[in-house]
């Protein structure tokens, strides 16, 4: 049998809780663990986690699997890793470093230079990886092209794709594949949510928002973009402006937003769109039904902020 769970982190307590949803309570709290924003991957069996190293030049990443609340493999790095993700088996994991440099785990390490600046965050769609930085960049890579040396020397340019999207920090950047003209979807600390055509870098909207951007998620049918505020509002916004929805409770929540009165650090959205987890800034996670327009749980993580949420199906004997 399986469930869908809430995974949370707080760099003010070094853990992250484990929630079940239905019970809405915590299960298991893993220790120690200092992630950065975008810093917490499910892999198989368990979850990784990028290390925040206050004052050292190295990084770490560590693993647990579910049954057991210490870590289980730590590996040591030459630089600080932020921003983590993996492919949907669980067979790699990719880390963006302080040095713009990106790191690619399959058995053996790869590691290619990125950007001139740090990796704030990144995004996968099976071999396509697609990363921003915090001089506004953001660069489309095939994993297949990087794990493959002599076809990389071959080609122009590492990269698929290379243009900046923003003057500023990009803070969260989605990949979108439902449509016949697959898109990316950035976010920044200017206030911008924008949207660019993954074939050509071709700028296809602006959503101008009050307020920085912390975080998006998308919903699965990638209709709906949820925005996360530093001035506390989740912000919803449709994606294709020009066509009517096919979901009525999307019809009901187009252009509006969620007050939450406390910065939004972190968004996630549920595997089938019901259900919105987002993190504040006061240690708090909250879970919003988006079909029927309701708070469902109020969860408390610990008093400083909340920098990952994140839904993992995973099968309940290894969760409970």
């Amino acid at each position: 049998m399986e469930a869908e769970i809430l995974i949370a982190s707080s760099p003010a307590d070094s853990a992250v809780s484990c929630w079940d949803l239905k019970a809405g309570c915590e299960r298991r709290r893993y220790k120690p663990c200092a992630s950065p924003p975008h810093g917490i991957v499910s892999v198989a069996g368990g979850f990784a986690s990028a290390q925040i190293n206050e004052g050292k030049t190295s990084g770490s990443i560590f693993y647990w699997s579910w049954n057991k609340a210490q870590v289980e493999v730590m590996s040591r790095q030459n630089e600080p890793i932020g921003p983590l993700v993996s492919d949907v088996h669980g067979n790699f994991i990719v880390g963006g470093g302080a040095s713009g440099d990106i790191y690619l785990w399959e058995k053996l390490l790869k590691k290619w230079h990125a950007h001139y600046t740090a990796i704030s965050c990144l995004d996968l769609y099976e071999s396509l990886l697609v990363s921003g930085s915090n001089d506004g960049w953001i660069r489309v890579w095939s994993i297949y092209l990087m794990l493959d040396d002599e076809l990389r020397e071959k080609a122009k340019h590492p990269y698929d794709l290379s243009f900046q999207a923003h003057f500023v920090k990009v803070t969260d950047v989605k990949l979108c594949f439902s449509t016949p003209y697959p898109f990316i979807i950035s976010a920044s600390e200017d206030n911008m949510c924008k949207v660019w055509r993954l074939a050509t870098g071709e700028l296809i909207r602006e959503i101008k928002l009050p307020s920085a951007v912390n975080a998006i998620s998308v919903d699965p049918l990638e209709e709906v973009i949820y925005a996360g505020g530093r001035d506390g509002n989740i912000y919803v916004r449709e994606l294709n402006a020009t066509s009517s929805s096919s979901s009525s409770h999307v019809k009901d929540i187009i252009g509006s937003s969620l007050k939450q009165g406390i910065g939004v650090t972190c968004l996630a959205s549920s595997s089938d769109g019901s259900l919105l987890a987002f993190g504040l800034e006061n240690g708090m996670i909250r879970v919003w039904d988006t079909r029927a327009s309701k708070l469902l749980h109020s969860l408390k993580h610990t008093t400083g902020p909340i920098n990952n949420v994140q839904f993992i199906t995973q099968n309940t004997p290894e969760f409970l």
